[in-house]
């Protein structure tokens, strides 16, 4: 399949992409058919040359059958070559990813509870009050502990 996308040259750091048709096949920044482009994502957007296109190759491509990536795909949109594309819808965006994953962890046992029968629940009460003495004696393990150590620390003076 023949894909409209950017290919990345530039140094570190300072990125300038290709504009190339390739197949799909190929690595991003591999072997492509035709250069039919270029962009400087660093220059402001009202200079010139931030963006150069070749239009007439890039109808001839995209009528051949050539499927332009989503952000070439909007280059080509705001340049009349195309229609734009539409907005994607993904409410999760602005949230860290870290984040996100915690949020679906939290939302599925919330599901889960809603669907549970009432039943259900009162054995999950019974394991929190058999929890609580087990606690206990651990925290009676801990005092029998300090005090094995205070003498060990006289024997050493």
């Amino acid at each position: 399949m023949l894909k409209l996308r950017l290919s990345m040259g530039g140094t570190k750091k300072r990125p300038v992409y290709k504009i190339v048709v390739a197949d799909s096949r190929f690595a991003r920044d591999g072997r492509f058919i035709e250069k039919l482009g270029f962009f400087n994502p660093l220059l402001p957007k009202e200079k010139k040359e931030r963006l150069g296109l070749q239009s007439e190759r890039i109808k001839y491509w995209l009528s051949q059958g050539a499927q332009p990536t989503v952000r070439v795909a909007r280059i080509l949109g705001e340049n009349q070559l195309m229609p734009m594309p539409e907005k994607g819808n993904n409410p999760l965006k602005a949230i860290p990813k870290k984040d996100r994953k915690k949020e679906t962890k939290e939302e599925a046992p919330k599901a889960e509870e809603k669907k549970a029968d009432t039943p259900k629940e009162a054995p999950k009460a019974e394991e929190k009050k058999a929890d609580t003495p087990k606690e206990a004696p651990k925290a009676e393990e801990k005092k029998a502990d300090t005090p094995k150590e205070a003498p060990k620390a006289e024997k050493k003076k």
